[in-house]
């Protein structure tokens, strides 16, 4: 069993990736794994209290960047690193990629100043393994209207969860050893074999 493996889950809202971390982490710990789980934003006292302002107060791109990764920077110093450094597998429900992926190509802000602030915060780390559930737009807006009310990233149009999507295809496609694509369409219990399959294949 291999230890201190830093694994990301990605993708658009309702695209269920949240929903299978906990199987995830069920399967890991019955495989001896010391399992952490967080999200971004959020994974702190902090960071949590950050997200709250950009889950629900109006802000423009830059400010909305900034915060993403001041709350990133408090994830990374208090949760991310101190587990890793123990030996544990951490689970995070998004990470840098989802950056990229809303602030980036969703709200059309420079990639390069994106790069930067990831150098800035993240000194070199990145996840070991990049799960991204791929999912329509269209059919997430319809699981969205079903599941919670929504938040202004869930209130978004169909339009920018595309370009969001596009967001993620493009890191995907730069990054190609770390990412593996999720079939997110397909029945719950087939997303959660392909899941496993990859675990399986990267000796998780």
């Amino acid at each position: 069993m291999s230890t201190a493996r830093f694994i990301t889950f990605e993708g658009i809202d309702g695209a269920g990736k949240s929903t299978h971390i906990e199987a995830v982490a069920g399967w890991l710990l019955e495989h001896g794994a010391e399992v952490v789980r967080t999200r971004e934003p959020g994974g702190t006292e902090l960071a949590e209290r950050l997200r709250e302002l950009l889950l629900h107060a109006p802000m423009d791109p830059l400010t909305e960047a900034l915060l993403v990764f001041a709350a990133r920077r408090d994830h990374v110093v208090k949760a991310i690193t101190p587990a890793l450094k123990r030996g544990a597998t951490v689970l995070c429900d998004r990470f840098t990629d989802a950056t990229f992926a809303y602030q980036g190509a969703g709200r059309g802000f420079d990639l390069n100043v994106l790069t930067q602030l990831e150098q800035w915060v993240q000194h070199g780390l990145q996840p070991d393994l990049t799960l991204w559930f791929d999912l329509p737009a269209e059919v997430a807006a319809q699981r969205r209207e079903k599941a919670r009310v929504a938040d202004r990233f869930e209130r978004m149009d169909t339009q920018f969860f595309e370009r969001v999507n596009d967001g993620y295809r493009a890191r995907a496609a730069a990054d190609p050893v770390r990412f593996f694509r999720i079939d997110a369409l397909l029945a719950p219990h087939q997303v959660a074999a392909q899941v496993v399959s990859v675990l399986e294949a990267r000796g998780c």
